[in-house]
């Protein structure tokens, strides 16, 4: 796939749409559907990472939030702060709207629900979301190809860096992508931990009929971007599901736990 087919930023700006994503991605229906299974693949090892007592500080900052909650639903057991970011403006506005429960605000309650079972209690369900909601404590704009991926923004290094189904579509070659896990590197302790989770394999995603390019990886290429940009990989997993051929020609999702070493450059 040549980089004249790469989704430029601009038009992320202009065609992403964060309603239908989540409605072709995220409704957590009582039907099977491969969305769903990959969905509560994740929700399961996140829930086990965190729940672990490993992976736990301060401040936890996810990277390329999208729309999406559901991947900081256990990790906010584990850290006093949350910082989630996005490139897309429109992205940061749905979120604000589920944190700020204003009205048309995406229904998270199912996943909610089904996290809550997965740590023992479905019926915490409603306090979870308000914890989640009170530990959210920033919403900013990122870009992973910058060296300085928040921009002028200054954080304290983070415990944790989360970043789930952004830089396969975020970066046009390998180069880029190395570089961008380079680039997030620098906003992490050392000692710290990176749970990255994306798609392998994978040319593109549709959201509707609206088609995005996403950097087709190897499993071996993703750990060696990881370990070029001054991690130890701990837990590295490959989730055999893929999504329904109509939306993505992925092969399964990886799910990798890294910690930065303490004499990474970076």
């Amino acid at each position: 796939m040549g980089e004249s087919n790469f989704t430029s930023k601009d038009a992320y700006l202009s065609h992403f749409n964060p309603q239908s994503y989540l409605e072709k991605y995220y409704t957590f229906g009582p039907s099977p559907s491969a969305e769903k299974q990959i969905l509560m693949h994740v929700l399961r090892r996140l829930a086990k990472t965190f729940s672990s007592g490993r992976v736990k500080g301060d401040l936890l900052i996810d990277i390329g939030t999208g729309p999406t909650i559901y991947q900081l639903l256990s990790a906010c057991e584990s850290f006093k702060e949350i910082v989630v970011t996005d490139y897309t403006d429109q992205n940061l506005e749905e979120l604000s709207k589920w944190l700020k429960k204003e009205p048309g605000a995406f229904d998270w309650s199912p996943v909610v629900k089904y996290v809550c079972e997965l740590e023992g209690d479905r019926e915490k369900w409603a306090e979870k979301e308000e914890r989640l909601r009170q530990k959210v404590k920033h919403s900013l704009k990122c870009d992973v190809t910058q060296s300085q991926p928040l921009g002028s923004v200054s954080l304290p290094q983070a415990d944790c860096l989360l970043t789930a189904l952004c830089l396969d579509a975020a970066c046009k070659d390998l180069p880029t992508y190395q570089q961008a896990l380079k680039n997030l590197s620098s906003l992490l302790k050392p000692g710290g931990f990176l749970v990255f989770i994306d798609a392998l394999k994978s040319s593109y995603y549709m959201i509707g009929d609206q088609k995005f390019s996403s950097l087709s990886l190897t499993e071996e290429e993703v750990e060696d971007a990881v370990v070029k940009a001054g991690y130890t990989i701990k837990e590295f997993e490959v989730i055999s599901q893929s999504y329904s051929n109509t939306r993505a020609n992925n092969k399964g999702i990886f799910y990798l736990v890294g910690q930065k070493q303490n004499n990474s450059t970076g």
